[in-house]
């Protein structure tokens, strides 16, 4: 049986999705994990407009059944004056029937983000997208220094979770991922999956043993 990782993400211009596609490869190095690539639809500041129920490119729209049904959560979106871009916030919004429940309570969870710049508020976001996580009672996994990529990156990759410099800032062709980048997402999608492994092999009579 397999088990699934949600990498849940929001991307304008791509960066962020092929930051999202490296973490379920992470994933799905660790035998027996799954990973469920899905994404949240835009917002809009006319209320009238409504977002086809299939994107036109890239993952299918989350449901709320992948919260409740997968193992482990790793949320991304790009950075917005410091803060996770408005569609991620508007869907974690919505998730308070799922908060009641404590449908993601103890189940692991990570965070990466993508910038135009070097200085363009990775850490903040990050730290932002964890806040909604912990509410949910959700065990926040980070990126050890002993991944050896963590100190070597002259761009993206933090401590707090993944991410990518898109360098786009001066209005230039975004950057791919450096082999660094590539790295770091990875090992932050198979440590959720290993944890999750580790969390799951334990049932409540080994627990309290």
């Amino acid at each position: 049986m397999t088990a699934d990782i949600l990498v849940l993400y929001y991307s304008r211009h791509g960066a962020t999705r092929a930051l999202a596609r490296q973490v379920c490869r992470g994933v799905e190095s660790l035998k027996g994990m799954q990973a469920r690539l899905r994404t949240v639809p835009p917002v809009s500041a006319d209320v009238e407009s409504k977002s086809p129920p299939v994107p036109e490119e890239g993952a299918p729209f989350v449901l709320p059944r992948d919260l409740r049904e997968c193992s482990g959560l790793v949320l991304g979106s790009p950075t917005r004056f410091g803060n996770m871009a408005a569609p991620l916030k508007y869907f974690l919004d919505s998730t308070s029937d799922l908060w009641l429940s404590g449908a993601l309570a103890g189940k692991p969870a990570a965070v990466f983000t993508s910038t135009a710049s070097m200085h363009g508020g990775q850490e903040s976001t990050l730290l932002s997208m964890m806040l909604p996580l912990l509410h949910h009672g959700m065990v926040i996994v980070g990126v050890p220094y002993s991944l050896a990529n963590l100190s070597a990156t002259a761009s993206g990759g933090t401590p707090y979770g993944a991410s990518h410099v898109a360098g786009t800032g001066s209005g230039q062709k975004a950057k791919a991922l450096s082999a660094d980048e590539i790295a770091i997402a990875q090992a932050l999608g198979r440590r959720v999956a290993e944890i999750a492994q580790k969390l799951n092999s334990v049932s409540p009579g080994e627990a309290g043993a």
